[in-house]
């Protein structure tokens, strides 16, 4: 073939049909089937793997969710063993169209206001007393993650008996400047439980930012000092972006628990006094259990569960421009 033929459109066409039938050549096409079938093979092997946890999920989380949305479209019959009603979404409505469950809400987000703030904060402020480099800090550090290990059961008992009103130490301490009766009061009540939970949370949190902490690369701070930025400029604008996305980890974990705090309102308070500690969660506990009342119950879990999804993407929309990923 001429060099002339091959430059043409018509010998370019001739060259490729003429490399495409040499020997030991595959034609294109064979390559692609080849390539989607490598595919192929490839995402079955991954979806065999998955498989267990997508069981696993889908009898223990997906389908109870289902089932309890269904649920919540009949009423529970007023004796055993009768047949329970179908009321279409008219019990959706009466439910969360109620005060006592806008009452319960707001109850819920007092109590994740009281808890995840001040459990941040003092998770960041142990955390940056337990990196310094001092003589025994091991001890303080041990000694501020401890409670880590400890479950809501025994926490809560152990405040129980210090809140208690005739052998209670803190009510002691309290009577002589005319408090006590802390778990008693309408006022206190919510944050003394909220002051349980932000002690049975700090060593988890702690233990999240000192491991942030330590990932601090030292250059940037020793930079910072050079060029005469103090300690507060330093902690503000260099320390504290860097444990950003921690802290934003931490925002999410202790928004979630505190809508689903639940054993120390039952040992300290049971949702007492006059439902002043009565947040979501104790009152689906309540309607289900103690009033046999399953449609309400199915009704208040899937509003906490439509809640939390808002909050924890709404957390990630407002965040995620906020958080700082070093390289």
């Amino acid at each position: 073939m001429s060099d002339h033929a091959a430059d043409s459109p018509g010998g370019t066409a001739l060259a490729q049909a003429d490399d495409v039938a040499r020997p030991g050549r595959r034609p294109p096409t064979a390559i692609r089937r080849r390539r989607l079938s490598r595919s192929v093979r490839e995402a079955s092997v991954g979806y065999l793997f998955l498989l267990p946890a997508l069981v696993a999920f889908g009898v223990f989380v997906f389908y109870p969710l289902v089932k309890t949305a269904y649920l919540g479209f009949f009423t529970t019959p007023p004796a055993p063993n009768l047949p329970a009603h179908y009321v279409g979404v008219s019990q959706y409505r009466s439910v969360l169209g109620s005060s006592e469950f806008r009452d319960d809400l707001w109850r819920s987000v007092q109590f994740v206001l009281f808890t995840v703030p001040a459990g941040v904060i003092l998770g960041i402020g142990l955390a940056t007393l337990a990196n310094q480099r001092l003589a025994g800090i091991r001890i303080f550090r041990t000694i501020y993650s401890s409670t880590v290990a400890t479950s809501t059961a025994v926490a809560s008992v152990m405040f129980l008996t210090l809140l208690n009103p005739q052998i209670g130490l803190f009510n002691y301490w309290l009577g002589k400047v005319g408090g006590g009766g802390l778990l008693q009061s309408n006022t206190w009540a919510l944050p003394s439980v909220s002051v349980v939970t932000i002690w049975q949370n700090i060593g988890f949190t702690f233990i999240l930012m000192s491991a942030a902490l330590q990932a601090v690369p030292d250059d940037l701070l020793e930079a910072a000092r050079v060029d005469g930025a103090s300690t507060w400029f330093r902690f503000r604008h260099v320390t504290i972006p860097l444990l950003s996305p921690m802290i934003f980890f931490a925002a999410i974990v202790g928004v979630i628990g505190g809508f689903q705090a639940f054993g120390q309102i039952d040992i300290l308070t049971q949702g007492g006094p006059s439902h002043h500690t009565l947040v979501l969660i104790y009152d689906l506990y309540q309607q289900a259990f103690q009033y046999d009342n399953f449609g309400s119950a199915a009704v208040l879990s899937v509003s906490l569960f439509v809640i939390l999804l808002v909050l924890t993407f709404g957390q990630f929309w407002y965040f995620q421009r906020r958080v700082f990923y070093a390289n």
